[in-house]
């Protein structure tokens, strides 16, 4: 079960003017499950993307780069149980034919599709499966289908990850030109994730639409903003998939309009975008396979955020922290002899003084001085680590700047879930 989160009602996710979703059984990989999404958007719509960085990128992810280059994009299909990674000429031919097909039924271009897969790798995607079901995903189209799409895009998933917010109803956050200023703009996404997370430039798959018009400059830097700033900040377990993709995708349909970053409303705007992106890179973290626990770790002190940073996966990353924090039990040298060899991923941590690093677990001072603190009681940090959501603050005392990364714990569940995968 997840910590402490619990899945949107299809009330509390609003319709994006100029998106419309539709879902079916396709059969990919198991029968009798919905593993088959078809979204479909508006002429003009604006569409940016971050992908993962691993070598062995899937099909999927090759042809969502290529397209984004070329076309303005009317339609994305996304199907789950098979990753379509790992496979070659014959995959990439897959995600193409999957692109054919769509085009064919919305009577669209090719490259105005992006394909997006999710499963298991070095597979072959079953491509006349995922073809055949594309009627009845094209014909349960609607704008309000972002609760059952959420969940359409699951794989070990417990729970179907969605927000959605509105900006500038009350005029008290402006959506845009001083005429539109009352007009409320949209924006609702979803994800899916829960193991083989650590993304490395956005999420496993996720996809957040706005009815707002947003250039496509300024487009394309928010998703890498909204990443940065939301899934490239988790980890479950330190394995960065061959799918990661995150969408950003702007119909215009509303009544906002950004041309620039100095459009009136525009601060609000983003801060709600990335927003809704942070809270499903923490539903993720929060459903993480197995997970008991929810971590947040804090760190400040540093001289620059990647530093920072760096010293938050090293924490969030370890096998020996996340099984201690699942048994509560508060061998807190661990979270030491991380931050010790954080330097591998940031070698500007080489010069790191530990005698002026500071560690707290929840309230609790646990260490200083290069060692534990002269306050600490055991008992205060058993104490602290029994709750089911726990924060690590780290102060490194080297200058100002700060990050923050989510995890979860390390049970037995973990294994349990990744050793019966393909079963």
């Amino acid at each position: 079960m997840p910590v402490n989160y619990a899945t949107p009602t299809p009330a509390q996710l609003f319709p994006v003017a100029g998106v419309r979703l539709g879902v079916a059984e396709a059969g990919i990989r198991k029968a009798n499950r919905r593993d088959l999404t078809l979204i479909e958007l508006a002429p003009g719509s604006r569409v940016a993307g971050v992908f993962t960085k691993n070598r062995f990128c899937a099909a999927p992810v090759l042809v969502c780069r290529e397209h984004l280059k070329t076309a303005s994009i009317r339609a994305l299909v996304i199907n789950t149980g098979i990753a379509n990674a790992g496979t070659g000429e014959p995959g990439l031919a897959a995600a193409h034919a999957s692109c054919a097909a769509v085009a064919q039924l919305l009577d669209i271009a090719a490259d105005q599709v992006l394909p997006f897969s999710t499963g298991v790798i070095l597979e072959p995607l079953p491509v006349d499966r995922l073809v055949a079901g594309l009627p009845a995903a094209r014909a349960a189209l609607k704008a309000d289908g972002w609760h059952e799409a959420a969940h359409a895009i699951m794989t070990t998933d417990t729970v179907a990850k969605a927000a959605s917010r509105k900006v500038g109803a009350d005029g008290t956050a402006p959506a845009g030109s001083a005429a539109n200023r009352a007009t409320a703009v949209t924006i609702t996404g979803m994800a899916k994730g829960a193991g083989m997370i650590r993304p490395n430039m956005a999420t496993m798959l996720g996809f957040v639409a706005t009815d707002a018009a947003v250039a496509q400059p300024l487009l394309e830097q928010l998703v890498k903003e909204a990443a940065d700033e939301s899934f490239n900040c988790i980890t479950v377990d330190g394995d960065t998939s061959t799918n990661d993709s995150f969408i950003l995708i702007a119909t215009g349909q509303g009544g906002a309009r950004f041309d620039s970053a100095s459009a009136p409303g525009w601060a609000e705007f983003k801060a709600a975008v990335i927003a809704v992106a942070r809270e499903l890179a923490q539903a993720i973290v929060r459903d993480g396979e197995g997970a008991t626990k929810y971590i947040e770790i804090a760190v400040e002190g540093g001289r620059t955020r990647e530093e920072c940073k760096a010293v938050g996966y090293a924490i969030g990353h370890s096998p020996l922290v996340k099984t201690a924090f699942f048994a509560s039990d508060p061998n807190l040298g661990r979270i030491l002899a991380a931050i010790g060899y954080a330097w591998n991923n940031d070698p500007a941590l080489a010069d790191l003084d530990v005698d002026k690093v500071k560690v707290w677990l929840g309230d609790t001072l646990v260490a200083e001085n290069g060692g534990r603190a002269a306050s600490y009681r055991e008992e205060a940090g058993a104490a602290a680590m029994k709750p089911a959501e726990i924060r690590i603050r780290v102060d490194l005392g080297r200058g100002t700047c700060t990050a923050n990364v989510w995890t979860c714990d390390f049970s037995y569940d973990y294994v349990k879930i990744n050793a019966d995968y393909r079963s």
